[in-house]
């Protein structure tokens, strides 16, 4: 079997490096980061932290030369999404694709370009040391399911959820998986946009009264989006940050999107606050808190022009 994930950052990497530990898969990494693509093919990807890993693997800027491949692994930003599957469809024109990305839109952006689509959400992290090199920081599970609009054939989610499970990526194959994606971009879009604008790891955020008392309010409205829309989330999102904020899970974690607010990168604010404020619109539900949030994120991300 041959999997190919695209985007190869921290958590595409770590799909990548461990997909790589089973004989009966060929891995392939599609990035445009040319030095940490050439780290890869020189020496393998290492991951430490969590877990010591070295993957080999086949990695490539070149998306022309990827070979067909029964599975894609989707790990990009989301505002890359797009011309990242158009670059690569090509790969899986026999294939699925099954999005581990944060935020909500992946999936149709995905189905514009290939026809068998997975809807995925991981709760795995890290952060790039140095190319060729993850320190992988919280382990978590995964989740995938069919995108009900462009459907993966049967047996193929199974299929895609054994190997990185035996990869040691724990991953559930579910019938539904909107709930647990919900929880996850409720999850992320009360916590990292905060974090993000404080310059607080997840535990710090916590740790503070009013601070929290914001993270639940953002919650309280993701939670009414997601019932709204008739989804039933698979958890409480505030049980789990509560969780992730203990020492010995994710209390020093500094979130993706205080890593780009750092870099001064363009962050994916618009696929996590925006989305559930668009959600919220679409279904007459007020979303004020995401609304701010969303905002203020965006004006940070103007500071820098």
């Amino acid at each position: 079997m041959r999997i190919c994930v695209v985007g190869c950052g921290a958590v595409g990497s770590l799909f990548a490096a461990q997909l790589a530990q089973l004989d009966d898969v060929e891995v392939w990494a599609y990035d445009l980061d040319q030095a940490h693509v050439d780290a890869i093919n020189a020496g393998g990807l290492r991951l430490s932290g969590a877990g010591e890993v070295v993957g080999h693997l086949n990695a490539t800027t070149d998306a022309q030369g990827l070979p067909a491949c029964e599975f894609g692994i989707v790990a990009t930003k989301s505002m890359h999404t797009g011309p990242a599957i158009e670059a690569t469809a090509h790969a899986f024109a026999e294939g699925s694709v099954c999005t581990v990305q944060n935020g909500l839109g992946n999936e149709e952006a995905l189905a514009e370009h290939v026809s068998r689509v997975i809807r995925g959400t991981t709760f795995p992290a890290g952060r790039i040391l140095e190319p060729g090199h993850v320190q992988w920081d919280v382990k978590g599970d995964t989740t995938i399911g069919p995108f009900e609009p462009s459907p993966a054939p049967g047996g193929a989610i199974e299929v895609l959820a054994d190997a990185c499970t035996r990869a040691g990526m724990p991953t559930e194959a579910v019938p539904d998986a909107r709930g647990p994606q919900w929880r996850k971009v409720i999850f992320n879009a009360a916590t990292n946009p905060v974090g993000a604008l404080t310059g607080l790891t997840h535990g710090r955020v916590c740790e503070d009264t009013a601070l929290r008392a914001l993270v639940t309010g953002l919650v309280d409205e993701g939670k009414a989006v997601a019932t709204a829309q008739g989804i039933e989330l698979d958890a409480d999102p505030e049980e789990q940050i509560d969780h992730a904020a203990r020492p010995d899970v994710a209390y020093d974690h500094k979130a993706s999107m205080l890593q780009d607010v750092e870099a001064r990168r363009q962050t994916e604010i618009d696929y996590l606050n925006g989305g559930i404020a668009r959600f919220g619109r679409e279904h007459g539900v007020a979303t004020p808190l995401n609304e701010a949030i969303l905002a203020l994120v965006k004006g940070v991300e103007r500071s820098w022009q």
